[in-house]
């Protein structure tokens, strides 16, 4: 009864182990993310000799590595290739650290990502297009980074997409046509960029749009009258623009910045406001 016992408790220890147990490839691709991202300096370092499971940042489920967080953790360097064999990430947070160089085509390999922040780093160069064919991705954060060059046109490829926020980089050319087809987008944040070229009447496809946040680029033309009639848009700033023409109370009043642009010559002024149309008085013979 003793050995029975015994044989018991071994089993239940073996399937304990069995699931905290992850492949080689995936132990061995955190082990040169934190040897590349220099992990002797992180604030929660890892034991490497210890289970993967319990690692600082790391989720393991089913023998795999689905969740990392190791956000304010003072991650410095490039990101490793061997970081992209990460094949069942659904969550990726390494905001607000030194994480330098651009981000990989390489982006591609993580097909169930839903949640990508790498903002508050020094990331340069473009955004990769193989960025489109992360078919789950619901949350992409990249701001505050020195990301350049034009947004990718297939980005309307991220057809779950909810939130995009992209501001304080310096992404530059005009707003794919793409983009106004992510109709599950409630938060689009792209000030403080490079931006150029008019605002489409489409934007009113993105019907559970809830903060709009252009600010500070050089978009031009006239401010769509569609925004008007988006029922959930409750946060807005488009000042800081070259907007032309006039727009109504109702959106200067949720432009924090009372709607203020930039004439040709660079300085500020206030965009008209429509006046409501009184009715015509009748005339009494």
């Amino acid at each position: 009864m003793k050995s029975f016992a015994t044989l018991f408790l071994a089993f239940i220890f073996s399937l304990n182990v069995f699931a905290d147990t992850v492949s080689d490839k995936e132990k061995d691709a955190l082990i040169k993310l934190y040897h590349a991202t220099n992990g002797s300096q992180w604030k929660i370092k890892w034991d490497l000799s210890l289970s993967v499971s319990t690692w600082y940042g790391v989720r393991v489920e089913n023998g795999k590595v689905i969740s990392l967080n190791l956000a304010d953790n003072n991650l410095q360097g490039e990101l490793p290739a061997a970081f992209f064999e990460l094949v069942n990430l659904i969550t990726i947070d390494l905001h607000k650290n030194n994480l330098k160089g651009q981000l990989s085509n390489s982006i591609s390999n993580f097909k169930e990502l839903e949640a990508l922040n790498v903002s508050g780093n020094q990331l340069s160069g473009t955004i990769p297009r193989s960025i489109c064919d992360l078919k789950n991705l619901k949350d992409l954060e990249l701001f505050k980074n020195n990301i350049s060059g034009e947004l990718p046109v297939e980005i309307g490829k991220l057809n779950q997409l909810e939130i995009l926020c992209l501001f304080d980089n310096q992404i530059a050319g005009v707003l794919p046509s793409s983009l106004y087809k992510i109709s599950t987008l409630k938060i689009l944040l792209l000030n403080n960029n490079r931006l150029s070229g008019v605002v489409s009447s489409d934007i009113s496809n993105l019907n559970i749009l809830q903060n709009l946040s252009l600010f500070n680029n050089n978009l031009d033309g006239e401010i769509p009258k569609e925004l008007e009639k988006m029922p959930n848009l409750s946060e807005m700033n488009l000042s800081y623009n070259k907007f032309t023409g006039s727009v109504s109370k109702n959106l200067t009043l949720l432009d924090a910045l009372n709607m203020t642009m930039f004439d040709e010559n660079g300085n500020l002024f206030l965009l008209d406001v429509n006046e409501e149309r009184k009715p015509e008085n009748s005339i009494v013979n």
